[in-house]
């Protein structure tokens, strides 16, 4: 199991992980075999495993790395303090812009969990629940002011996440609407499914 000379854990570890996302994405984790990725790589197919312990730990990692970024993203992202339909505004334009730059990662979180392991899709889930509770939480303070109005408010959360997302399935550059434009009109369309007045 050596690596092929020249071969580097710090390059060949990122360069593996990129090579798995991108074959997951185009061909699904089910059709990828360690060996293609391996070739994809350029390393011995035993060799994968000085990196990696299995496939299904590498979709694992590639989604805990996802969301993990996603919360830290977030986190850096300094939603506005003030009204709910200010950080609704900011929360919907946020996960536009951060998932509209990682087409392939968005794809496996939400098209591959099918495929993992019980264990592996808890420790997901807990990261999703985390995200869909920092978007609860202004659905909740909307409600609290008078700003918001939904009938229940984790329910409304998922329902918005998927439609933001939703974006990523039909979006193109170069299409009828610019990108701005889209992201203009995903965000009033969550206002209005908030219940928001129109002012932020």
């Amino acid at each position: 199991m050596a690596r092929k000379p020249g071969s580097r854990a710090e390059i060949t570890g990122p360069r593996l992980r990129d090579a798995a996302l991108r074959l997951f994405a185009r061909d699904g984790y089910a059709a990828v075999s360690m060996r293609q990725i391996a070739a994809e790589v350029g390393v011995q197919a035993g060799a994968i495993y000085l990196y990696t312990a299995d496939k299904q730990t590498l979709l694992a990692d590639l989604m805990i790395d996802h969301l993990q970024a996603l919360l830290a993203a977030w986190a850096d992202s300094d939603p506005p303090a003030g009204p709910a339909p200010a950080r609704l505004d900011h929360f919907a334009r946020f996960h536009i812009r951060f998932h509209a730059a990682r087409a392939d990662a968005v794809f496996i979180a939400y098209m591959e969990l099918r495929n993992l392991t019980p264990g592996n899709f808890a420790r997901v889930e807990a990261l999703r629940g985390h995200y869909e509770a920092e978007l609860e939480a202004i659905l909740k303070a909307g409600q609290a002011e008078g700003s918001l109005t939904v009938p229940d408010t984790k329910l409304a959360a998922m329902a918005l996440i998927a439609m933001l997302t939703g974006v990523n399935t039909w979006f193109r550059e170069g299409g009828r609407l610019t990108r701005a434009r889209v992201e203009d009109i995903y965000v009033d369309m969550v206002l209005k499914a908030a219940g928001a007045d129109g002012t932020t």
